[in-house]
């Protein structure tokens, strides 16, 4: 694939320039198994306004994917590399920033954050990332969440709700009342993070279950009454998380966490008696 532009913004030299990736398939049989492997490039220019960022740039992303599948077997193998260069600069020089990550599908959101599938076999779960960057927000097992926040200016929030895996480093998130943790975050920063648990193990360990139980959520709006004279006001929101079990008896749980001055108002959640939201943090 080959790019060239011709940018439109006063602050960044206007340079020609072309950027060129190869991308390929190699089909190979040994002992009668074939295998496939796939490199795919893609170049996006990202920008303006991205945060971490001059106001006025714009970012050449370049967003290679590679995978390695066996035939006739489930699941493959996925790794994501991004690149990023300042617009207009040699792409043969050193990136801003190079991300290389098991998974597929990179998406950038808003010029905010990019997100990339992680998941490619049984479970799907999403990293998050500043664009700006490249450092990582947070990770989520429920597709990623926006909401928008203030008036008449807005500005993009996110939502995300971590199941700790098996293998989580962080021993806190072991403990068997433990069933997941809610992000709320900006492009910029974890504002609150919010550990939920319940009294009874049992319980708890069917909410993070991954094979026993799906996970939703939702931003609820909530309409508010004018302000005096008349003036409109934004809805308020909350957080609707919705766990429904397969096992049996099934169990059935709804929590909902008010936003309230930009953060998760964890003192207002509403959940069934036992199940406890409280501010958490790594």
């Amino acid at each position: 694939m080959a790019l060239a532009v011709m940018p439109s913004l006063g602050a960044q030299p206007k340079k020609a320039f072309q950027g060129q990736s190869p991308s390929t398939i190699t089909s190979t049989v040994k002992d009668g198994e074939q295998t496939i492997e796939i490199t795919n490039v893609q170049y996006e220019v990202a920008g303006p306004a991205i945060p971490g960022r001059p106001l006025d740039e714009l970012l050449v992303l370049r967003k290679s994917c590679r995978t390695k599948q066996f035939v006739d077997e489930i699941g493959m193998e996925a790794s994501i590399t991004v690149q990023a260069w300042p617009l207009n600069v040699d792409l043969a020089q050193n990136p801003l920033y190079a991300l290389t990550v098991d998974g597929a599908e990179p998406r950038t959101i808003n010029h905010d954050v990019l997100v990339i599938l992680r998941g490619v076999e049984e479970v799907e779960w999403w990293s998050v990332y500043k664009l700006g960057s490249g450092a990582h927000l947070f990770d989520t097992y429920v597709p990623l969440v926006q909401l928008s926040i203030g008036w008449p200016e807005q500005e993009p929030r996110y939502v995300g709700l971590e199941v700790p895996p098996d293998d989580v480093s962080d021993t806190r998130l072991k403990q068997p009342k433990v069933a997941f943790v809610l992000t709320y975050a900006s492009a910029e920063r974890v504002i609150r993070e919010a550990l939920v648990t319940s009294d009874e193990p049992e319980r708890a360990q069917v909410m993070r279950s991954l094979a026993d139980a799906t996970r939703t959520v939702v931003v609820v709006d909530h309409p508010q009454p004018a302000a005096p004279g008349n003036k409109y006001r934004p809805p308020a929101h909350s957080v609707k998380i919705t766990v429904q079990s397969y096992v049996s008896p099934p169990v059935s749980v709804t929590i909902d966490v008010p936003i309230a001055h930009d953060d998760l108002d964890v003192a207002h959640a509403t959940a069934p008696a036992g199940v406890h939201v409280a501010a958490w943090k790594r």
